[in-house]
């Protein structure tokens, strides 16, 4: 691969082929059984065939296929397990790597975007890139004031693959949904469609990672790389190192899994809170797990942070998370179906034209929450696959019963986000306390009553643990 193919008529054969290639696949499966193959070994090959030939062709692509591709990637834990494994190879590679355009091309975007002297501006660049992507490569360099950055160039074209891809894929969407069941793709897609221009607005994302940078300037759990310097289809930023989290989920030790998985809820619910701002490509090729400040050999797992990459999609959510979700939470938690079902009928989740039971409604959420439920919860595949398969059964109670829900237009990023972490927490196989990052974040979930008691608790108890270290002070003295 040397280049973004950028003709559409190029793109739109290759992803028309996909679906020509399920179909051709099927064919070949039937003649193998014909031939006297047994049925599980016809479909491990069909499954792999179809992995090989998905990532072949929306990695090299890249634009909006590859997009689509990692998007799908966080939910391979949905798949039935005898299934998984060809997708989980395939689609996980999605996650953090494709192949890179020329050096030559590199070089002239950059000297058309910073100028002829783009080199004066680096004391290193390094032409081999560090990751390749859906619409831009990362290079590793050196900034003229000796810090080490990430440079961002964006893939000349970038703006009409997407487009011309999304628009492909949305024509055999039906075709794709058996590939993540009980997920809806034509909305994915179509949301991926309305957010290109700010995918391809370096500007705005410069914007969104420096407010987030600043304000996780002192955290001891994040890290947000800050802002260099940015111009048209480049973005400079500081450079973190760490172990990409696809690495952790492939390799990872159980506590580093473990902490990977509290610090991504920690930083789903957070960060809109604390920058009016929700992080709306949480990938795992996103984000990095980082050792402690100190000499890593003496951090243990508590001290590890996560570092957060590309801010090119967000939400803007000036108050933060809704508090209708956390209210809802709780409420349901609490097996008041009567409230809940008004709240959401009030937000749009339940039409004027629909009548539903309440307690129904109520017995269709509570699988889906028990996360809340328990101080920690163990997130796996098993149990993604199961919720995955009560929704997508078409003869189940909660399959009929969510097709008669709506999903409100504002809700449909934070939807979709709140289940890709999810679907990350599963790949991670990660034990997280999700009701404490719920409790401290989301509104709503803490009735106000209880949140202003919880306050002057925190309040008394470090007061009291002013006094015992001035104590302490008095003594040694």
């Amino acid at each position: 691969m040397s280049d973004l193919p950028r003709k559409a008529v190029t793109r739109t054969a290759r992803l028309a082929a996909l679906p020509l290639g399920f179909a051709g696949r099927a064919t070949w499966g039937l003649g193998k059984r014909i031939g006297g193959k047994s049925a599980e070994i016809v479909a491990r090959e069909l499954q792999q065939r179809t992995a090989d030939q998905l990532f072949k062709v929306l990695g090299e692509l890249k634009g909006g296929a590859m997009k689509f591709g990692q998007a799908l990637s966080v939910f391979e834990s949905a798949l039935p397990e005898e299934v998984a494994g060809p997708y989980r190879a395939a689609l996980t590679k999605l996650q953090d790597a494709a192949p890179p355009m020329p050096t030559r091309t590199v070089h002239a975007v950059l000297e058309e975007r910073l100028g002829e002297e783009w080199r004066e501006l680096f004391l290193e660049f390094e032409d081999k890139p560090a990751a390749a992507a859906s619409i831009g490569q990362v290079h590793r360099a050196v900034w003229h004031d000796g810090r080490e950055v990430a440079v961002k160039v964006q893939y000349p074209g970038a703006g009409e693959a997407l487009l011309s891809d999304l628009t492909q894929l949305s024509r055999f969407a039906r075709l794709l949904g058996p590939l993540i069941p009980g997920m809806d793709i034509k909305p994915l897609i179509t949301e991926m469609r309305d957010r290109v221009s700010e995918e391809l607005d370096y500007a705005l994302e410069a914007h969104a990672q420096q407010e987030h940078a600043e304000v996780f300037a002192d955290d001891p759990d994040v890290v947000v790389p800050r802002v260099v310097h940015q111009s048209d289809q480049v973005l400079v930023t500081e450079w973190i190192d760490g172990i990409p989290l696809s690495e952790v989920i492939a390799e990872g030790t159980r506590e580093q899994r473990d902490r990977a998985g509290q610090l991504l809820a920690r930083f789903l619910f957070s960060g809109p809170a604390r920058t009016g701002l929700l992080h709306a490509d949480p990938h795992p090729g996103n984000f990095r797990l980082l050792p402690g400040s100190g000499e890593a050999e003496e951090d243990g797992p508590e001290s590890w942070r996560l570092g957060v990459l590309d801010f090119g999609t967000v939400d803007r959510l000036p108050g933060g998370l809704p508090e209708t979700i956390g209210t809802c939470l709780r409420l349901t938690l609490e097996g008041d179906a009567e409230t809940v079902y008004e709240l959401l009928r009030e937000d749009g989740f339940v039409k004027e034209s629909v009548d539903l039971a309440p307690d129904a409604v109520l017995e269709y959420l509570q699988p889906i929450i028990e996360p809340a439920e328990v101080a920690s919860f163990g997130f796996t595949r098993g149990w993604m696959r199961n919720q995955a398969a009560r929704i997508a059964d078409p003869r189940s109670p909660a399959h009929q019963l969510g097709r008669q829900l709506n999903l409100p237009p504002s809700y449909l990023l934070i939807h979709r986000v709140t289940l890709s972490t999810i679907g990350v927490l599963c790949q991670l196989n990660a034990t997280v306390r999700l009701r404490d990052e719920l409790e401290e974040w989301l509104p709503g979930f803490v009735e106000a009553e209880d949140q202003g008691e919880g306050e002057e608790e925190r309040e008394r108890a470090a007061g009291d643990g002013a006094d015992e270290a001035d104590d302490r002070d008095r003594a040694v003295e």
